[in-house]
């Protein structure tokens, strides 16, 4: 079993210029990866299950309060519908199809009972696993949505503690923190990341990926920021393809036992080096589109899985 670096390790990796000794981190964290995870890599699918109408103001998102992104908003999509489109998630490879929903959270309610019903209709029909991401909720519901059959959870920290009240100030950190701890209490798997280029600090990078090691979580989405023309990021980019390849070769050597995913914006910042994140310790990928930003034909994305030498995680 790989060592886990320290904080200070993984600053030191950020702050790298060298490509020669970026090459050796690389090659370091790829062979992390290939330790726990072979020559496979796995994949997973989304469906926005209710977008728009958030009251959160979270400044990345187009769905938030504060947005004047022009999106499709709609309530929660029917049980069948979302079923439907875990067949369709299944039929193009993924193994793991998340049910995400706009908002503050989807406690005990209608909304709730047609989402534990979809799963139950996901698991009797298919063989994905089903994911959900549905805001801040309580110890009851999250045992509501397991009673049904979900597998895991997915709850992102969005930022560092330090600099999550410059990305939203309508919840606290802590109340994240508390959903991932009553997933723990109810005995959910735990999908815990964030977003990468919102203007935070190196130091600040490194306390996030720092943030989610402590959440013990079993999978780790790490998201670029894709900034979108309506929210207050609008027009903002400050990483490169290298900077992203950093984050993901220090969050593989933070948390050698952990899946390092990678979600959204990697189109729109990494460019022609995507096919280099399995090199900097990624072993899972969305694929697919994202909640309100497109991503590129899953077929380029499997063929890209393959061009590097390595196989498709089947589903089990």
């Amino acid at each position: 079993m790989s060592k886990a670096i320290s904080n200070t390790e993984a600053l030191k990796i950020l702050q790298t210029t060298s490509m020669v000794e970026l090459l050796e981190i690389f090659k370091q964290a790829s062979a992390v990866r290939e330790e726990k995870f072979g020559d496979e890599i796995s994949t997973c699918a989304i469906v926005n299950a209710r977008s728009g109408n958030c009251p959160e103001d979270c400044a990345y998102c187009s769905q938030s309060c504060r947005s004047k992104a022009e999106i499709e908003k709609f309530q929660l999509l029917s049980a069948e519908e979302m079923f439907k489109q875990a067949q369709k998630a299944e039929a193009m490879g993924a193994k793991r199809y998340g049910i995400v929903t706009a908002g503050r959270a989807v406690n005990m309610s209608k909304d709730l009972d047609e989402i534990c019903k979809a799963i139950k209709l996901i698991n009797e029909n298919t063989s994905i696993k089903v994911c959900a991401s549905l805001g801040i909720l309580n110890k009851e519901s999250l045992q509501y949505l397991k009673d049904a059959g979900l597998d895991r959870y997915h709850h992102n920290l969005e930022a560092s503690e330090s600099f999550f009240p410059e990305i939203c100030t309508t919840r606290e950190f802590s109340a994240q923190l508390d959903t991932i701890r009553y997933c723990h209490e109810v005995g959910l798997s735990l999908c815990v990341g964030g977003i990468f280029g919102m203007g935070e600090s190196l130091e600040q990078r490194v306390e996030l990926l720092d943030n989610i090691r402590t959440a013990e979580t079993t999978s780790v989405p790490i998201n670029f920021l894709t900034p979108i023309d309506g929210t207050p990021l609008a027009g903002f980019n400050d990483l490169t393809p290298l900077d992203c390849l950093k984050i993901t070769a220090a969050a593989k050597l933070m948390m050698p036992e952990t899946s390092i995913r990678v979600c959204g914006g990697r189109e729109f910042n990494l460019h022609e080096y995507q096919s280099w994140l399995f090199a900097a310790g990624v072993d899972s990928i969305m694929i697919g589109s994202y909640l309100t930003t497109s991503g590129r034909s899953v077929e380029d994305d499997i063929q890209m899985i393959k061009d590097g030498g390595l196989k498709v995680k089947e589903l089990e």
